[in-house]
């Protein structure tokens, strides 16, 4: 998959900051060409519950953050978050308050 088709799969319009950024991330995810087209899946997946994968910008790495806005919704993304990171073997770091998690890469 291309950088320019990641980009527009998870909203963003592609220009070159942007494209530096998506170099960043794939250079800090672990195993990141085992899991891209996963992380595209689980962002279409997502979408139901008001929830998305995104490039976070706190730290070059990709984010899923949870945004349902019922509990319901929640335990149901949730649901599909950690089925993610079981099947495909991903490390997720959750961050600490929030229902967003850090994709860190693919488990060895």
């Amino acid at each position: 998959m291309q950088n320019t088709e990641i980009l527009n799969h998870l909203g963003y319009k592609v220009n070159d900051a942007l494209l530096e950024q998506l170099d960043r991330i794939i250079e800090n995810t672990h195993g990141f060409s085992k899991i891209v087209k996963h992380v595209m899946d689980l962002h279409d997946v997502l979408k139901v519950d008001d929830s998305h994968v995104a490039m976070s910008n706190s730290f070059d790495v990709f984010k899923i953050k949870v945004e349902a806005p019922s509990e319901p919704r929640v335990e149901e993304a949730l649901e599909k978050i950690k089925h993610f990171e079981e099947k495909f073997k991903v490390i997720l770091e959750k961050v600490q308050g929030k229902e967003t998690y850090y994709i860190k890469g693919f488990a060895k």
